[in-house]
């Protein structure tokens, strides 16, 4: 059998287009399985970040458990636990570790829940807890507080590539700690598990209404914004680089320096930006907050209060509440940033202050300062108490006794009290450090 040369050349052609197509072939299956795996490892790790973030918010509503006095709030915490348990045992599912027995943690997720939920039930029908319950709850806390702490250090461990997805990659070194090695310890918790038959507080809340401090204002040109923003900053350096929607439209400007909103009705100051780095602390976050008072007194800004100071990067950030009648209203928020350095003002954000700030009519209190720190758990200790208003999940303020408490343990503990019903409307643990105080 012969071939002629056009032949030949024709099958040399085709074998290297064959050859070419499968190279291009491998290339795309190689390109899809690489992406495959980017995206099952972006779910896993979104898995443990949703794992670890629920076992906190176990542990949070399991200590405020410890504090309450009421059946209305055991009931809401309960509710938040089943929740909370049920989305953590969701995202432990989804994780490559089926060949671990989990049956302890499972065990947890799946009791913890119920058992918080059959006392709400227990007290709603008139019943007390019992010291053994109420031990049962204290047991349940530590154990949560080791579960989440354990499956923190998991997860810095992903984060920092010490541990791997291995059943993703299996390109690994022979040496790669899986992800599996990596929870051994997180269920190998000695415990003492029972045998068994939660920027300042309220914030999530506060600007999710029509801007009060709106309302009626005439609408200012983009001009009379930059005007504005020129004044504040001491600089006509400025860009506008866009508008804001939502509820509180505004005019954008910046430079090398500063973003600044203002908005478009009233022509208010709405937040201040600044990106400048802190190589060093010379003043104190005592000093800090004063610089922040005076701040705002010049804005116009006279009847703010400090309640809370978080430290970031060289920056106090300062937490106030509008104040009326030596209330506070925890509603009407307003942060200001100081640079530890020098004391500038690098930052400052009055939108809850915008959205909320009215003059209220405040009811008058239906019962006493004595009363509503008689209403507070035996297991916290009493050390002041002072009104406020917060707001409520539907959008409504609720006007309290904020009666702050330390529990034995030495955990600093807010438990506010309906000043007109009596009704414990909520509890939070301050978390204080020297950095600041944060609220969960």
């Amino acid at each position: 059998m012969t071939i002629t040369k056009r032949s030949f050349a024709r099958v040399i052609s085709f074998s290297t287009a064959a050859v070419a197509a499968l190279a291009v072939f491998s290339g795309i299956q190689y390109g899809e399985r690489q992406k495959y795996q980017r995206n099952l490892e972006y779910s896993y790790m979104r898995a443990v970040e949703d794992l670890s973030l629920n076992l906190d918010n176990i542990r949070n509503n399991l200590e405020k458990g410890m504090y309450t006095n009421s059946v209305s709030m055991l009931s809401d915490l309960s509710s938040k636990l089943v929740s909370d348990a049920a989305t953590a045992k969701s995202a432990l599912s989804q994780l490559p570790i089926e060949e671990l027995d989990l049956e302890q943690t499972y065990r947890f997720l799946s009791q913890v829940g119920n058992y918080s939920k059959a006392l709400a039930e227990k007290c709603a029908s008139g019943q007390q807890l019992t010291a053994e319950e109420k031990q049962n709850i204290s047991t349940l806390y530590d154990y949560a507080v080791n579960l989440s702490g354990s499956m923190w250090q998991v997860e810095q461990k992903i984060q920092n590539g010490n541990v791997t997805f291995g059943a993703v990659n299996s390109m690994n070194a022979e040496d790669t700690v899986t992800v599996t090695d990596g929870f051994k310890d997180f269920e190998n918790l000695d415990n003492n598990y029972p045998t068994l038959i939660y920027d300042g507080p309220f914030s999530d809340h506060i600007m999710e209404r029509e801007p009060i401090m709106l309302k009626g204002e005439k609408e200012i040109t983009e001009e009379e914004a930059r005007r504005l923003a020129i004044k504040l900053t001491g600089t006509d350096n400025l860009t506008k680089t866009g508008d804001e929607s939502g509820k509180m439209p505004s005019y954008v400007f910046e430079n090398d320096k500063f973003t600044i909103a203002v908005t478009k009705a009233g022509g208010l100051y709405s937040y201040m930006l600044s990106g400048r780095q802190i190589e060093r602390q010379n003043i104190t976050a005592g000093k800090a907050a004063d610089i922040a008072e005076d701040y705002l007194e010049k804005l116009g800004i006279m009847n703010a209060e400090e309640t809370y100071y978080e430290v970031q990067g060289g920056v106090c950030i300062v937490n106030f509440a509008a104040e009326q009648d030596d209330v506070t209203m925890y509603t009407d928020l307003i942060k200001v940033g100081v640079a530890l350095d020098n004391g500038e003002i690098l930052s400052f954000d009055l939108r809850g202050y915008i959205t909320n700030h009215t003059v209220r009519d405040l009811p008058k209190p239906q019962i006493s300062e004595e009363k509503a720190i008689s209403l507070v758990s035996d297991n916290l200790s009493v050390l002041d108490a002072d009104l406020c208003v917060i707001p409520s999940g539907g959008l409504n303020e609720i006007f309290c006794y904020e009666v702050q408490c330390v529990s034995d343990s030495g955990q600093n503990v807010l438990v506010y009290i309906n000043a007109v019903t009596g009704k414990e409307e909520q509890i939070l643990l301050l978390k204080i450090s020297e950095n600041g105080t944060l609220t969960v």
